[in-house]
């Protein structure tokens, strides 16, 4: 009994250093009114004037207000060949708090801000493969099973969402950040691909789980904080703070 309050304790307390460093190392910023956040691009995104063939991006951003300093907020936009412009797709709570539909597609830039939150590029895609992994990610959109529910921890939420493509189009090799809380929430039961479909990952409801692929690493999920070490880019991954590279 004693070793189990030890652990717990010394896991309590690693935990709120984190949440220290996050807070107080400026890593994320919870000031400001949602109205009055930039939501301008940052430049990162093609020109869909110019580049005239398919286009898969996947980015993520701190999320806004106090969420932020445990995660991230994702998204996808997508560009058929010779299209006009992206078209992003993300999961929204709010939407889902008024009656609405969790998934949203809109024309914002996918390189925007996220309510003042600098978006990170994820995963890339162009040409012919993006083209032929279009039809599939717009069909798993629509079939998106948890459209009706949206929940910040441990899930369903927008992380959850982009996890669920990033395993119909393996050809992403999405690795989301340690900081997509929701990300292990799965909708197939227990067992499923990781989202960059280059391994497996056991998880229950979200909240406790393992995960083995060659893009992730080997991660462990703890009341859906993510713990791990990623061998292939050499780095520890760790919630609230993300990865950690040498």
């Amino acid at each position: 009994m004693r070793r189990i309050l030890i652990w717990t304790t010394g896991f309590l307390l690693f935990n709120f250093g984190l949440g220290l460093f996050v807070v107080f190392g400026g890593i994320h910023t919870a000031s400001g009114h949602w109205s009055s956040a930039s939501r301008a691009p940052l430049g990162i995104a093609p020109d869909p004037q110019i580049e005239r063939q398919a286009i898969i991006q996947v980015y993520a951003a701190r999320a806004f207000s106090w969420r932020g300093y445990f995660g991230v907020h994702s998204w996808i936009s997508i560009k058929p060949p010779e299209a006009e412009h992206f078209t992003t797709y993300e999961v929204i709570g709010w939407r889902v708090r008024h009656g609405g539909q969790a998934v949203s597609a809109s024309r914002r830039a996918p390189d925007s801000r996220w309510f003042g939150s600098e978006p990170r590029l994820l995963a890339e895609f162009r040409g012919e493969e993006a083209e032929v992994a279009i039809p599939r990610l717009l069909a798993a959109i629509q079939d998106y099973r948890h459209n009706d529910e949206y929940t910040v921890w441990p899930g369903p939420n927008s992380n959850t969402f982009i996890a669920h493509l990033g395993r119909v189009a393996p050809e992403l090799k999405l690795d989301l950040p340690p900081t997509a809380v929701g990300k292990d929430f799965l909708d197939t039961g227990l067992w499923a691909r990781a989202p960059s479909g280059t391994g497996y990952q056991l998880s229950l409801s979200g909240l406790l789980g393992v995960l083995v692929a060659w893009e992730e690493g080997l991660e462990i999920n703890l009341l859906g904080l993510t713990y791990g070490v990623d061998v292939k880019d050499l780095s520890i991954k760790l919630p609230m703070v993300g990865r950690v590279g040498f």
